[in-house]
């Protein structure tokens, strides 16, 4: 049978004092008489009350709790993105002697974080009023993988468009005009830029746009291997493929097996993340490096600055790098 917990308010009731006076006595104020500190501490002991640190951490101003705000999506704990973002930020706020809140969103619901002392966005997907909302309350906020130009707070986001331009530039210096992408869920910034740089890189190189070539997922492996066979099937299929992540990237390989095509020898492929899984493929996939773990951990320092009192906002693109393996010919 469950016992139930004692809160602070029997506390107060037992020893005849405010729920202020016992909140004062729990946080070793000065401010509290001799009789009231006995009193209130002989209550605690008769009920076996066990204060709850984050209350004693709101009481005494020294809040030291970082919430980490995601975007809900299918497969999240599957996302070598997710994971990386959660591994940056969770060792610093180790180091940082600072309690991490992870907070999944839909986008939609109502969450209370002023309870937290930072609050960290990882995109901003469908939640922009709780963004606008953690600003409006004054509360120490970063942006990560999101570039927000149009509102006073801080960010650190990928140069996608860079990245992506950089990876179809490398595609056409190896005499490829035939290039395919498969996109991810462009209702995220990063797809919606990777689909940019693809474009821009064409156009730069006088390539013209097939719409046939260009086939939008939602990011996962399913959409992936059906974007594959829709592009084999073509009747003018592409002798390249950039495609928006490493995971899509090597499903798109296995189905280009599957068919009895090699990679790359009839098809190139290049991904994005440097995915470790992209190296233990059937072929070690060229792909685009992006610095999860350096965007996580300076939206993080970030944050701590701010809680310090810093008052300037920063905005931040760091760079990609294209990693060449064994998947371009």
């Amino acid at each position: 049978m469950e016992t139930k917990k004692t809160n602070i308010t029997e506390v107060a009731e037992l020893a005849g004092v405010s729920i202020t006076t016992v909140s004062r006595v729990i946080n070793k104020a000065t401010s509290v008489s001799e009789a009231n500190r006995r009193k209130v501490e002989e209550a605690i002991r008769k009920l076996k009350f066990v204060p709850s640190p984050y209350a004693q951490a709101l009481a005494s101003g020294k809040n030291n709790t970082v919430a980490l705000i995601i975007p809900r999506y299918e497969g999240l704990f599957y996302s070598y993105y997710a994971l990386e973002l959660i591994r940056g930020i969770g060792t610093l706020c180790d180091v940082l002697k600072l309690d991490l809140l992870l907070h999944l969103t839909a986008g939609r619901d109502i969450f209370n974080c002023k309870s937290a002392g930072g609050i960290i966005f990882a995109d901003i997907i469908g939640n922009r009023s709780q963004l606008e909302w953690a600003l409006r309350e004054g509360i120490p906020t970063v942006v990560i993988n999101s570039f927000v130009d149009d509102l006073e707070v801080s960010c650190i986001a990928i140069d996608n468009m860079g990245g992506a331009k950089e990876a179809v530039k490398y595609l056409i210096s190896l005499g490829h005009t035939k290039i395919a992408h498969i996109a991810g869920d462009t209702i995220s910034q990063a797809a919606v830029l990777r689909l940019e740089g693809y474009e821009k890189a064409l156009a730069e190189h006088g390539i013209s746009e097939n719409q046939e070539y260009i086939v939008k997922t939602d990011y996962s492996r399913g959409q992936a291997r059906q974007a594959t066979e829709k592009l084999l099937g073509l009747k003018d299929p592409p002798t390249a493929i950039f495609v928006a992540s490493d995971s899509m990237a090597l499903e798109a390989m296995a189905v280009i097996m599957e068919k009895g095509r090699k990679v790359p020898q009839d098809i190139s492929i290049i991904g994005f993340d440097d995915n470790p899984s992209s190296l233990y493929g059937p072929v070690a996939i060229t792909t685009v490096r992006q610095p999860l773990i350096k965007m996580a951990e300076e939206g993080l320092k970030e944050l701590y600055s701010l809680t310090k009192g810093k008052k300037e906002i920063r905005k931040t693109l760091l760079p990609t790098e294209l990693i060449i393996r064994d998947s371009c010919k």
